[in-house]
């Protein structure tokens, strides 16, 4: 990129300094024109874009390395190392670089290479895995004797006598040796006398979750004077309300979790992962999957069997990436995800001869004239080289030139816009938290551990319904996924008429109003003017704050940043105050007059504020002296974190970090983040030593400070409630039970019927009181 940037004369670069969307098609023309005639930019596509035959191939087939990781698998295999003999076939790319069509000793590979993980999954305890494997190689190579006999092997393991019988005696015909047959003859008898003596019990397995479908509610679109488009229903809606539903118009998985995601429905790829059957890029978790991001699977007539009827239900989105080659490996995730909004376009216009007016088609807003003259080039450049690799896909008929260039600089202004982060969340949740007395035996905070939950980026996704709800720092709904499904949910009620709006990065009791501010401003390139941002609310003043100097003041002090961005909230532009627009909001439950004097009259606020000195009181604070000494005393707390994650003994450092505490309450505000963060800490440490009644108080007052920042029912509360009832049930304190019903109507309310998917530990929870309640 940098190289390709540095070859742009620099008359261009002005031109691309200064343009607009309506310059476009002119400016990359020109852009074209000069690429067109660099030997830089054709090296480039060459490397980016040429058939595998050609090269060493990042992303093709390759028979000879897959054979060399079969016989190493086979070789772990044989010797007991198990996890190695599964990386060989699954994860160091056995399965993912053997060719559909490959042969080795007169079985197909890929079959036989299903087969041998099969006998692995069933050897490590795994039968469902190996069923699975067993009927993928059957699907490839369905005159493989072997195969069936494993597969019998693998049904009576899991007590489907008549299935077991089946794929024996199937088998026992197709085995070309006597002594084979009677092999598996004497397995026949062997699994009738054991039929005789027991019942046969069915595999049970796990039943997916459907999303509930939305209610009746009509949304509706508005124009707003201050966010341009947004969304709005014309009739209240109830809180926990399921709104919108919606699938991607396009999606792409994030290149850091190619090999933890399935790339089609971004779930966690199981033990049993499967490869696309053109290229080594990749992975998938089901052949659903597989087919749905691919297309049909093409085999050989002689190779199909007969339960082998894939199924398509929508245009594939990898295919035309599926030929081996390197630019969706090597290109961002923004670049390729415009591919295939590009492709999935002209498949459903069924021309392949320009890029069509995407505008018109997704009906998305652009942020080109608002980037800086680095980020335009960037996107010109990238518009020319996806522009180049799509032309190879298509052999050739796509046409390049600066009209379809243009649109795909206008696509990319877009996604940077509109795009959504499909995430996932992930905990440590595991099967052994179902253990009915296992909250009365662990120690070394497994109750902070099992509780804690991070949000995982792993995909991004187009939304076409979705992009028109606005955003707010203080949103009324929140959205989550299942699969690829958007799912929006009312937080609140909701009166007819207002606003529907979620959050595109941080919000209140999150971050300062400041650092919300700016992060929009970079991402998405407005000024946020929701209600968190144009009025005082005592979150954005408390979450950095200072303590007044006088001790009986509960007011605060803010710095010269925080108080800069407090004084612009009254200005708020005259296209979007009105009458219910109040420039001092309240928080549910939160008396903001307790930390800073604020006059009301019945139309708005004054509200006065310097840096330095007390919003209440107006006692001044040296802010030099109070700053270094809240840095010395997080330095205790950062040591105490390292000891706590390299699992050392952290009580030498307990004491320190607990006269840290006393300073940092007498320096910051009582609601300062800071010190709900120090408190989480000090819950976490004593749950590392098993001294779980003070984790209990350091929790509890942790929780106290964030509910005044996000108010008491946020979701952020109900994740902290969850660490809190696993240290009260660890005591054998009965009052688990209230924060349980709590944290439980919390993720009713941001997850509805899937609260106990999305966060598993909730139903080990829910199990816990309904045994305390019995």
């Amino acid at each position: 990129m940098e190289k390709l940037k540095c070859v742009v004369p620099e008359r261009l670069k002005r031109r691309v300094e200064e343009s607009h969307i309506d310059d476009l098609p002119s400016l990359s023309s020109s852009l074209l024109q000069l690429f067109l005639s660099l030997p830089q930019i054709h090296q480039l596509i060459s490397e980016l874009a040429a058939e595998p035959s050609t090269q060493a191939g990042l992303c093709g087939k390759n028979e000879g390395a897959a054979l060399d990781l079969k016989q190493k698998g086979n070789q772990c295999y044989s010797s007991g190392d198990h996890s190695q003999a599964l990386r060989c076939y699954s994860q160091l790319q056995a399965l993912r670089l053997a060719p559909i069509d490959a042969h080795h000793t007169g079985k197909n590979l890929v079959a036989t290479l299903y087969l041998n993980r099969a006998s692995l999954f069933h050897k490590m305890g795994l039968p469902m895995e190996s069923l699975r494997d067993c009927s993928r190689a059957l699907e490839i190579s369905p005159c493989y004797p072997k195969v069936w006999y494993r597969r019998g092997k693998v049904n009576a393991t899991l007590g489907n006598y008549e299935d077991s019988v089946h794929d024996l005696s199937v088998a026992k015909d197709m085995e070309p040796s006597i002594g084979g047959k009677k092999q598996i003859e004497r397995e026949l008898d062997m699994l009738a006398r054991h039929h005789e003596k027991t019942t046969a019990k069915p595999a049970s397995q796990k039943s997916v979750e459907i999303p509930d479908v939305p209610s009746e509610i009509k949304l509706q679109c508005v124009k707003t004077p201050d966010k341009g488009r947004g969304m709005v229903s014309q009739f209240d809606i109830p809180q926990a309300s399921l709104i919108h539903a919606e699938e991607p118009y396009a999606v792409v998985i994030l290149k850091h979790c190619r090999e933890t995601h399935c790339h089609y429905c971004l779930n966690e790829l199981p033990a049993d992962t499967i490869p696309c059957i053109s290229c080594s890029l990749p992975l998938y978790c089901s052949q659903h999957c597989q087919v749905q991001a691919g297309g049909p699977i093409h085999i050989p007539d002689t190779m199909v069997g007969s339960n082998f009827k894939p199924t398509l239900e929508c245009i594939p989105e990898h295919k035309h990436e599926c030929q081996g080659v390197h630019w969706p490996a090597i290109l961002p995730s923004d670049v390729v995800l415009a591919g295939r909004v590009v492709v999935k376009t002209m498949e459903q216009k069924g021309q392949f001869t320009d890029v069509p007016n995407l505008s018109e088609t997704l009906g998305l807003c652009e942020s080109y004239s608002k980037m800086s003259p680095e980020s335009k080039l960037e996107l010109h450049i990238y518009s020319i080289v996806l522009l180049f690799c799509l032309h190879h896909s298509f052999s050739s008929e796509l046409s390049i030139n600066g009209d379809s260039a243009s649109q795909i600089v206008i696509l990319l202004s877009q996604i940077r816009v509109n795009s959504i982060a499909v995430v996932r969340m992930r905990s440590n949740t595991n099967d052994s938290y179902d253990q009915q007395d296992w909250f009365q035996n662990f120690s070394f905070g497994e109750a902070e551990a099992a509780s804690s939950v991070e949000q995982v980026r792993v995909g991004q996704a187009l939304y076409k319904a979705a992009s028109l709800f606005n955003h707010s720092c203080l949103p009324n709904i929140h959205a989550y996924f299942m699969s690829r499904t958007l799912l929006l949910r009312t937080t609140e009620f909701v009166s007819g008429g207002c606003a529907l709006e979620l959050s595109y990065g941080p919000q209140v009791g999150q971050w300062d109003c400041k650092d919300r501010l700016r992060f929009l401003e970079e991402e998405y390139f407005f000024r946020c003017w929701c209600c968190g941002c144009s009025e005082v609310n005592e979150s954005d003043l408390v979450i950095s704050g200072f303590c007044c100097v006088n001790p009986n003041c509960s007011g605060v002090v803010l710095d010269n940043l925080v108080a800069n961005c407090e004084k612009q909230k009254p200005n708020v532009p005259e296209t979007i105050s009105n009458k219910s627009h109040l420039q001092v909001h309240e928080l549910k439950d939160i008396d903001i007059k307790k930390v800073a004097q604020i006059s009301l009259d019945q139309t708005q606020s004054s509200f006065h504020v310097d840096s330095g000195y007390c919003l209440k009181c107006g006692s001044y604070c040296n802010f030099a002296s109070r700053s270094k000494e809240v840095k010395k005393a997080w330095t205790d707390f950062r040591r105490l974190q390292d000891s706590i994650a390299s699992k050392d003994t952290c009580s030498t450092n307990l004491p320190d970090a607990l006269r840290s505490l006393g300073l940092l309450r007498s320096i910051l505000h009582a609601y300062n983040k800071g010190i709900a963060e120090a408190e989480d800490i000090l819950a976490k440490a004593f749950c590392f030593i098993g001294d779980f009644e003070p984790a209990r108080d350091h929790c509890k007052a942790s929780i106290e400070i964030l509910e005044k920042l996000y108010g008491p029912n946020h979701i952020a509360i109900g994740y902290e409630l969850a660490k809190l009832a696993s240290i009260q049930l660890a005591l054998g304190d009965c009052t688990a039970v209230y924060k349980i019903n709590r944290l439980s109507a919390i993720f009713s309310t941001y997850y509805g019927p899937h609260a106990g998917i999305i966060f598993p530990y909730l139903l080990v929870l829910e199990r816990e009181r309904s045994r305390i309640i019995q």
